[in-house]
């Protein structure tokens, strides 16, 4: 038998700040960059009830961690539950089982916040977000870590979301915060845009995304989400989390390859590229990016093992037995 750490989404809830999202998440990042392996998601459908079934891999051998998500989506209760197994990478032993929740917004935060330090320009200090949800803000939150912002636009359909968002955000950051009424508005000399949305239709005009310009996209996660317009995909330098992920399944980038923008090479750099210095993202004040952030085993598995880490650290959690294969095979 093993001893497994089992951890609540309370019990990791407070244990890290965005910042130390990032740090970890960059680090998965680089090690993916030299080589380690991770795979897109697999998801089964079900029709009767409606649901989706997900599971994500990487294995970081640097940090000593591999796992990533199983979670469901839909079906008779209309939520989402994630679970979050995380193994050592020398032995094979699970070291801990985490409800994954709480930790999404700011793991999936700060994949966009490493795509922003890598690839938004070293000068941009004013950000355009699209959406008002949790995933918009842990977006927010992140980024502003890697760069000094002096300037927060926000736009989403709903006027007294976007306010409420401004509002928190103008307290918890040090920067002009202001909501606004259209995403035309939010991206006037934007440097940098996020969009943070579940929208099947482009959520920007490509015309209003100005040159030198960085956009982190992490609503086109299946064929039919469809954040950007297929031209703006085609003139950015595209930079997915996977490049099989987002040939499989990221929409927008399916939408461009359907009209006949763009081919299969135009996503071959990764984002592990780029931060471990084996490709080239930015190469110019005045290129355009754009980062597809669908969603990866990479930023969990980093994640989860610095929650670990500090869990253990701070005697939190919950002890549970797993047997070995070994034992239980041949035990009876």
């Amino acid at each position: 038998m093993t001893d497994t750490l089992f951890l609540t989404s309370d019990d990791v809830d407070d244990l890290a700040e965005p910042a130390d999202y990032v740090a970890a998440v960059r680090e998965g990042y680089r090690q993916i960059g030299e080589g380690a392996p991770a795979e897109p998601r697999t998801k089964l459908g079900s029709e009767d009830p409606p649901g989706m079934l997900t599971t994500y891999v990487a294995l970081l051998p640097e940090t000593g961690a591999m796992g990533g998500y199983t979670y469901s989506a839909g079906f008779g209760e209309r939520d989402a539950w994630f679970m979050t197994p995380l193994f050592d990478a020398d032995s094979g032993e699970p070291l801990a089982l985490i409800d994954g929740a709480s930790m999404n917004p700011f793991k999936t935060g700060a994949a966009g916040a490493v795509a922003v330090d890598a690839l938004a320009r070293e000068d941009a200090t004013e950000i355009a977000v699209i959406g008002s949800g949790s995933q918009a803000r842990g977006q927010l939150r992140a980024a502003a870590t890697v760069r000094p912002f002096e300037a927060v636009r926000v736009f989403s359909p709903t006027a007294e979301n976007r306010e409420s968002f401004a509002a928190e955000f103008d307290d918890r950051l040090d920067a002009d915060v202001r909501a606004v009424a259209s995403a035309s508005e939010a991206l006037s000399d934007a440097d940098v845009v996020i969009t943070a949305t579940t929208s099947s239709d482009p959520v920007i005009d490509d015309n209003d995304v100005e040159a030198g310009t960085h956009v982190t996209a992490m609503g086109q996660y299946a064929p039919g989400k469809n954040e950007l317009p297929p031209e703006l995909v085609a003139r950015a330098t595209y930079i997915p989390d996977l490049s099989d992920r987002a040939t499989r399944d990221a929409g927008s980038f399916l939408a461009a390859r359907e009209a006949g923008l763009v081919d299969e090479g135009h996503a071959a750099v990764e984002l592990g590229d780029v931060v471990a210095g084996t490709r080239p993202g930015r190469t110019g004040d005045e290129e355009v990016t754009v980062f597809d952030s669908g969603g990866t085993g990479i930023e969990t598995v980093a994640a989860a093992h610095m929650l670990y880490e500090r869990a253990r650290e701070d005697g939190l959690g919950e002890t549970i037995e797993f047997a070995p294969a070994s034992e239980a095979l041949t035990g009876r």
